[in-house]
């Protein structure tokens, strides 16, 4: 049993890298980033990411030709250990392009996500 739960955790970013249980998740933005087409560049920084990210309502909001980042909090409801993921993309027509997906495990986007 511990050997599968490591493996799922292992392949899916909604599996606590902690105790290896699927996460909990506890709420969902949408916002978007002053990067245009072909601008953006990958960055693993929570500071880049806090710093760019403007809150939004709706797809619609969102220039053309600007990128987007959906966040996505968890938490494990075994261990308590809580994760964001964003996942930035190029909203394209009805289309979401993904560009990047990165993961935050040590709380560097809880300040900025709660306030």
């Amino acid at each position: 049993m511990g050997f599968l739960r490591k493996m799922r955790a292992a392949f899916h970013d909604d599996w606590c890298g902690k105790c290896q249980s699927q996460m909990a998740e506890t709420g969902r933005q949408l916002y978007m980033l002053p990067v245009t087409v072909d601008h953006y560049t990958p960055h693993r920084d929570a500071d880049f990411f806090i710093g760019n990210m403007r809150k939004v309502s709706v797809k619609a909001e969102i220039p053309t030709g600007f990128y987007a980042c959906g966040a996505i909090s968890y938490r494990c409801p075994e261990c308590g250990h809580r994760m964001v993921k964003l996942s930035v993309f190029l909203p394209v027509r009805d289309q979401e392009l993904p560009e990047d997906v990165i993961c935050f495990e040590n709380g560097e986007m809880d300040a900025f996500l709660w306030q």
